[in-house]
């Protein structure tokens, strides 16, 4: 068994329901003694942003995702709609709306830490955030606009982060 303890993950997507993957990972990593680092670049440069209230859930495309009611009579939050429901529906106006709304209350519901929480807790436990210096240059985005304690590097300092680690993961 290798000694090794460090982990790297490659945070790319920026929707809410993408937002708890990296999170996940690197707070479980950390807990079983691992020193993490997450690269966040394109759209994972959202899950580093201070106000991430404007994160949604994107179904468009997803037929993987349940859809199960977080609320109704039992029978009722039994059924996935997820298959049920055409892809031509999540284009509507304000579906993603629904399905982020769906998702927290299910989230809440079922005791799952809130996002702010969840990344907050990473941070108290010393999980490196490094940002994509391109893509914030690319997208426009200013240092102020990111929480505190993130690391603004390009991808070189990424492969510098894997040299030595066993688990580097993309998500």
């Amino acid at each position: 068994m290798s000694d090794n303890k460090k982990m790297t993950i490659i945070a790319t997507k920026g929707t809410f329901d993408w937002a708890f993957p990296p999170f996940i990972i690197a707070s479980t990593g950390v807990a079983m003694d691992k020193e993490v680092t997450i690269f966040f670049t394109f759209y994972g440069l959202n899950l580093l942003l201070k106000d991430t209230s404007k994160l949604k859930v994107s179904p468009m495309g997803n037929p993987a995702m349940p859809m199960k009611l977080p609320m109704g009579p039992k029978w009722l939050q039994k059924i996935d709609f997820g298959p049920k429901i055409p892809n031509i529906f999540w284009s509507l106006p304000f579906t993603e709306h629904l399905a982020t709304y769906l998702m927290k209350k299910t989230m809440k519901k079922n005791g799952v830490a809130k996002l702010d929480e969840l990344r907050a807790m990473c941070q108290e436990f010393d999980v490196k955030f490094i940002a994509c210096e391109m893509t914030v240059d690319l997208f426009g985005y200013s240092k102020d606009d990111f929480i505190d304690g993130v690391e603004f590097a390009g991808a070189a300092t990424y492969f510098d982060e894997c040299d030595g680690s066993n688990h580097n993961l993309y998500m």
